[in-house]
């Protein structure tokens, strides 16, 4: 049997305009529905993907963020939040969805996804997956 395999999806990009966070997301469900160890990773406009009070109704976009909250039944924990994009955007995690899990080993307390790293933080979790895929 093979080990299961570490996952990151990097999410550059801001959420409408282009197909590439929908799809990152898309993919990012398929792997947890397959058993994948995910992540994701927020950085550069992609912080924007997360953010509060989304409407897209000027741009006749649909509107998907509310996707993001069922991250948590995906089994996926690790939302890793570059600081360094917030503070540049003026944005701060007050201004993010709130994004929880429900941890079944504690007695299913609702927990944070969202984690707010460094750049070099980042870096380090980065270089511990098996592998990373930038959207």
């Amino acid at each position: 049997m093979s080990e299961i395999k570490k996952f990151m999806y990097v999410n550059r990009k801001a959420p409408y305009g282009t197909v590439y966070a929908l799809e990152s997301l898309e993919v990012v469900l398929i792997g947890a529905a397959f058993d994948q160890d995910v992540s994701l990773a927020f950085v550069d406009d992609g912080v924007y993907q997360i953010m509060n009070g989304q409407n897209t109704t000027g741009i006749g976009m649909k509107n998907f963020s509310s996707t993001y909250k069922a991250l948590g039944d995906y089994e996926v924990t690790k939302l890793y939040v570059e600081k360094e994009s917030l503070e540049a955007r003026g944005l701060t995690v007050d201004d993010l969805m709130e994004l929880t899990w429900e941890d079944e080993d504690d007695d299913y307390e609702e927990k944070p996804s969202i984690r707010l790293v460094s750049s070099a933080e980042l870096a380090e979790v980065m270089a511990d997956q098996d592998v990373v895929l930038s959207f």
